[in-house]
């Protein structure tokens, strides 16, 4: 049955507007999915019986007066966090130091604060170019680059920037993303400059027609059997010599069907826990001592055996979801990515139309986010409503595209849940990479993988092979996003929504993405190996 969440606690499920906050007060989150309020639990304590009952629900001054204080805590937050989102970095930094200030402020509501004032430093690692630095490296793609056509370019959006107390700067791939984004750009691009890379999937290819012959009968199959080691190495004295780092690395879990027989083969160093498989982000932890001069490595190494998805959709069969606890808890928002904003419904009147049967909606739903192009992202940490951004900013990441389809799907009650870990090929090539969940009646629940999109091919199953499939080139390590690790974490996280590259914290705090580096290899075997 579906639970209300506890303070602190991360399982909840979408009822995630505050509604019992602040009248259209936003849902603050904590990077590791905790409220850092305790409006949401008396609101729950308090209202939800009326609600369900249509009892009157009376409480004492005290209670009363401490609601209000979490109320105006909430507002507050939310103050702060669109300040932030609108540059206003000082204006941000003020409250933050007066809010902190305040008389009976817990230590949840603390961290949030200083989780904002971390957001602002994330942000400026990844807006780092001023105009000047953009500029010259678009140059450097285009030696005879005027400066009409960076403007324009500008002027369309198509270079990722953001103003920051009255300082316009530059996201550091934004350069990069311009001939993602721009035809015109592209062609504009030295004859010999390196070819934009794809994936050995994102072209319709063999494997892609072996899963589905495969799979056709049984949902599954064209399985690969592949080794992965992966390693993450802290920067020589980012943590004092004689203290303990503290690290966690992906590690998949048994999926039936998905991806089975997995193998344990060693880490480094040997002394290791691995996270129950019950684990919606399942990992490896590990610990050493630091020591001076010296880079801290951790390293995990396992196989598993992965299966190809595939299931043919007969439209005319399909129905609406059933409302039980296989489905609900994949319905409805779920603050702080998952928000049903007015922008949103409004991109689902205009995809969906008069449309009602759940798979083509999904169908229609699909096309409209696989025409956002894709770009590379900024850190998920460093944004408040990450669907609500791949719906305003012209292009998207496959995790941005992904939670946005989620939004939409849910919306019109289609579950959807996350997925997400690595793929790989033949050849060497790893990557990470996002895609969805959703469920259909009566087929049940059936891979979805936006960011491949659709491929031009005459065959209508292999052109939408990957609305209902996906290949057997991508090991999952989370079944969901924004989940608590086994062991937890002390301090927030790098990443607040995946877990790809790992986390790593010592007794001073989190180590952040510029403190250490991360490595992802995987061997696809033969059937002798």
């Amino acid at each position: 049955m579906n639970r209300w969440p506890r303070v602190g606690d991360t399982g909840m499920d979408p009822v995630t507007d505050l509604l019992f906050i602040a009248p259209r007060a936003r849902a603050i989150v904590s990077p590791a999915g905790r409220w850092r309020t305790r409006a949401l639990a008396f609101g729950l304590i308090f209202a939800l019986p009326a609600l369900v009952l249509g009892l009157r629900v009376s409480v004492g001054p005290a209670q009363a007066q401490a609601r209000a204080a979490d109320e105006a805590a909430a507002r507050e937050l939310a103050a702060i966090v669109g300040l932030i989102d609108a540059g206003r970095f000082n204006d941000a930094r003020a409250r933050i130091d007066a809010a902190a200030q305040q008389p009976g402020i817990d230590a949840r509501e603390r961290a949030a604060l200083e989780f904002q004032r971390e957001r602002m430093r994330r942000i400026r690692l990844d807006f780092t170019l001023d105009r000047a630095q953009a500029e010259q490296k678009v140059r450097a793609q285009i030696p005879d680059l005027t400066r009409e056509e960076f403007d324009a370019w500008d002027r369309q959006g198509l270079l990722e920037a953001m103003t920051i107390d009255g300082d316009t700067r530059y996201f550091k791939r934004a350069p990069s993303n311009l001939f993602r984004l721009s035809a015109q750009a592209l062609a504009r691009r030295r004859a010999d400059a390196k070819p934009l890379s794809a994936g050995p999937m994102e072209t319709l290819n063999a494997h892609q027609r072996e899963v589905r012959d495969a799979a056709l009968e049984r949902g599954y199959g064209a399985p690969r059997r592949v080794r992965i080691a992966q390693s993450l190495t802290v920067a020589a004295d980012a943590v004092p010599a004689g203290k303990t780092v503290r690290a966690w690395l992906p590690y998949p879990r048994e999926l039936p069907r998905q991806q089975e027989a997995i193998r344990f083969l060693a880490s480094a160093p040997a002394a290791h826990r691995l996270a129950p498989a019950s684990a919606l982000q399942r990992t490896v932890y590990l610990e050493q001592i630091a020591q001076a001069g010296k880079p801290t490595r951790f390293e995990v190494g396992y196989e598993l055996t992965v299966y190809g998805q595939y299931r043919a959709i007969d439209p005319d069969k399909v129905v609406p979801a059933p409302d039980n606890a296989q489905t609900r808890p994949h319905l409805g928002e779920r603050a702080p990515h998952l928000v049903f904003t007015p922008a949103l419904r409004e991109f689902s009147r205009k995809a969906v139309g008069a449309e009602t049967n759940p798979y083509r909606i999904a169908q229609k739903l699909y096309a409209a986010v696989d025409a956002i192009p894709w770009a590379g992202a900024r850190e998920y940490s460093t944004i408040s409503n990450i669907s609500d951004y791949a719906l305003r900013a012209g292009h998207a990441d496959c995790g941005q595209q992904t939670l946005l389809l989620m939004a939409l799907l849910r919306l019109n009650g289609i579950p959807a849940r996350w997925q997400s870990g690595w793929v790989f090929g033949d050849d060497g090539y790893t990557n990470m990479h996002d895609w969805a969940w959703m469920y259909l009646a009566p087929y049940g629940w059936l891979p979805v993988d936006v960011t491949t999109g659709r491929f031009d091919s005459p065959d209508p199953q292999l052109a939408g092979f990957y609305l209902g499939g996906f290949d057997a080139y991508r090991v999952a390590y989370n079944d969901d996003y924004g989940r608590d690790f086994v062991p937890a974490k002390r301090f927030d996280r790098s990443e607040t929504v995946d877990s790809q590259r790992g986390e790593v914290e010592w007794e001073g705090g989190n180590l952040y993405f510029d403190q250490w580096d991360y490595d992802y290899k995987a061997q696809v075997l033969t059937t002798k190996q």
